[in-house]
């Protein structure tokens, strides 16, 4: 007779959140107290979501691979968002505001709040909204993109050890969650969690997103930092029991094994093929590793990733 499954067992857990509610769906997310192949699936928490992106500004360096996926809607936010939701079947958007960035069009607050209300009223699902990573277009434009979105239980990103004060208290005041970024580092990710928390933000509002290695550029590392902070919630350490966020399809997409055309690379073999298998790949790793929630890209990819998920946690879990 086969021996029944060993069952790793712990004394504490992640933390688990809710997003959305009210006049919107709602995604709730976390609540591990084992590791996601420890051998008790009823212990594995709440099943992981995948973020779609929909991107403020039309993208200009996506390979045609990716972006004749959303090529009828590119140009408009609004119908991005909705065709994520009815064709690709997200539960949750992640709106990037690339287009605010000074290097890619430096969009101003304006745009961004318009952005963000239209996407709000085209859509019923839970959203992230996520700065360009450019500190000082961030803290002069998100402040003004959290206020469009208050009362909607946003998460809302990020806050860094060097900038972390002013997003911080602007979603403690639009009662927001928010995500919380470091560097491939436990102890960075650590000490940004402690700085947040003395502003009295609530750490059980907080969402950590360590830098995404995509498959051959240092996944390996991704995943295992990933599953130390994993590990370290589930031994009871209350500075580090917050969901986990990775950009899967940024990083993915932006590998030359993904993005490279058959021109290029004949011996690589389709890239119609082989793009979203870097992005299925890259994701479906870093699931086991114990996230919570992958952004992704591609339809193809998303809807692979989704029949894993479905696969171990349940489809209605």
């Amino acid at each position: 007779m086969p021996l029944p499954p060993v069952k790793e067992t712990y004394s504490g857990q992640v933390n688990e959140i809710t997003l959305g509610g009210g006049d919107r769906k709602s995604v709730t997310i976390g609540g591990a107290k084992t590791i996601p192949h420890g051998g008790d699936r009823e212990a594995t928490g709440r099943r992981p979501v995948i973020a779609v992106d929909v991107l403020d500004a039309p993208p200009e360096d996506w390979p045609p691979v990716l972006a004749d996926a959303y090529a009828d809607v590119l140009q408009d936010p609004a119908a991005w968002a909705t065709k994520a939701v009815e064709t690709v079947g997200a539960e949750l958007l992640c709106v990037k505001f690339d287009g605010i960035h000074p290097d890619k069009g430096d969009r101003d607050a304006d745009h961004a709040v318009q952005v963000t209300r239209k996407v709000l009223e085209a859509v019923d699902v839970p959203l992230i909204l996520w700065g360009c990573g450019n500190d000082d277009k961030d803290n002069a434009v998100m402040p003004k993109v959290s206020e469009a979105a208050k009362g909607r239980n946003v998460l809302l990103g990020t806050v860094t050890e060097d900038n972390y004060k002013n997003l911080t208290a602007i979603a403690l005041a639009d009662s927001h969650f928010l995500i919380s970024q470091a560097p491939l580092d436990i102890n960075i990710a650590k000490q940004v969690n402690i700085l947040v928390s003395d502003m009295g933000f609530p750490l059980e509002r907080l969402v950590m997103f360590q830098t995404t290695g995509a498959l051959g550029y240092g996944l390996e590392y991704a995943y295992s930092i990933q599953e130390r902070e994993c590990l370290a919630a589930l031994a009871g350490d209350k500075l580090m029991a917050m969901p986990q966020i990775c950009d899967v399809g940024y990083e993915a997409w932006r590998a030359k094994e993904a993005k490279i055309s058959d021109e290029d690379a004949p011996e690589w073999g389709d890239a119609a093929r082989r793009g979203p298998l870097w992005e299925t790949v890259t994701a479906i790793a870093l699931l086991q590793s114990g996230v919570d929630i992958v952004r992704m890209r591609h339809p193809k990819a998303i809807a692979r990733v989704q029949a894993y998920i479905n696969g171990l946690w349940g489809s209605d879990a």
